[in-house]
């Protein structure tokens, strides 16, 4: 991408985080769907995977070893663990609400939908950060 003109680059780059932006805004959009049309606010538990999703990553992942590679350091370790646990917590609330009998099927599937949606914007959100424009540090 380095042979293309800047304000070319400028135009890109602007639309990689504009599809960021509509990929958080549509997941939270399906998120209040499935409570609103269902008139059911217990799917909104479910947020809360979300909100705990990034909290190891910040509290415990240190600078100098990288999340994604083998390490020996605990703290690294405890992080991946957490992270993996929030993730799955993500499909779980859903799950076990549905199998109580307390969402219905529509609701469930656009939590699921959600999720994925979500999941999408954090994996163009690690692809944007491969790139030095985006690097903050």
């Amino acid at each position: 991408m380095a042979d293309l003109p800047g304000y070319l680059r400028a135009c890109l780059n602007t639309g990689k985080l504009a599809s960021l932006a509509i990929f958080v805004s549509g997941g939270i959009v399906l998120q209040i769907l499935a409570c609103a049309l269902y008139n059911n606010w217990w799917p909104m538990l479910s947020v809360l995977a979300y909100v705990l999703l990034p909290m190891p990553l910040l509290f415990f992942a240190g600078s100098d070893d990288s999340v994604f590679s083998e390490s020996d350091n605990s703290w690294v370790n405890f992080t991946k663990f957490l992270t993996g646990a929030s993730i799955v917590g993500g499909i779980a609330i859903p799950s076990i609400l549905k199998h109580a009998g307390v969402i219905g099927w529509g609701a469930f599937a656009m939590e699921l939908s959600s999720y994925f949606v979500f999941g999408m914007a954090v994996i163009c959100y690690l692809l944007m950060n491969d790139d030095d424009d985006y690097r903050i540090l």
